[in-house]
């Protein structure tokens, strides 16, 4: 993980930051929710990350509620490690990653398509307002102050 860079910032994105922000964590999230990954050797198969880095990811997303581990043998004594509901929350944030990878990041056509498994019609990530629907103009966004900012942090209003 990052380590507590962030204790200054008050901000969402930071605290996300701190539990999945290391490069290794969102392709084990990745692997687990679109790939069926789920035991130790099948993470360190598909993605040849070192055991020890491996394993300090793995007992993270435990620790953090993102995945929890499941004992499927006795002898030897083996898990499997499961996303929770917290893990699964992750996929809309691939998905939009992956957008923007293929846009950005990518030359050709997209390496990996999502698909909604009851129809096969394609899945994206979608940025809408509640009032008018999508949003096409990212400056048409505005982050403003939310109920959870510390009434210290909050700017005095004119």
């Amino acid at each position: 993980m990052l380590g507590k860079t962030y204790d200054s910032q008050v901000c969402s994105i930071a605290r996300s930051l701190e539990v999945i922000g290391e490069r290794w964590s969102l392709l084990i999230v990745r692997d687990a929710l679109f790939g069926g990954a789920t035991r130790y050797s099948d993470f360190q198969r598909n993605l040849g990350i070192a055991t020890n880095i491996l394993k300090a990811r793995l007992d993270g997303f435990v620790e953090a509620g993102i995945m929890r581990r499941h004992k499927y043998s006795e002898q030897p004594e083996l898990h499997e490690y499961l996303l929770t509901d917290k893990g699964r929350a992750l996929a809309p944030a691939l998905v939009a990653l992956t957008e923007w990878g293929d846009r950005w990041a990518t030359d050709g056509e997209p390496p990996i398509l999502y698909t909604h498994s009851v129809c096969g019609a394609g899945v994206t990530e979608q940025t809408v307002c509640a009032h008018c629907g999508r949003v096409e103009d990212p400056a048409e966004i505005r982050a403003v102050v939310g109920p959870g900012m510390p009434p210290e942090r909050t700017p005095p209003k004119a």
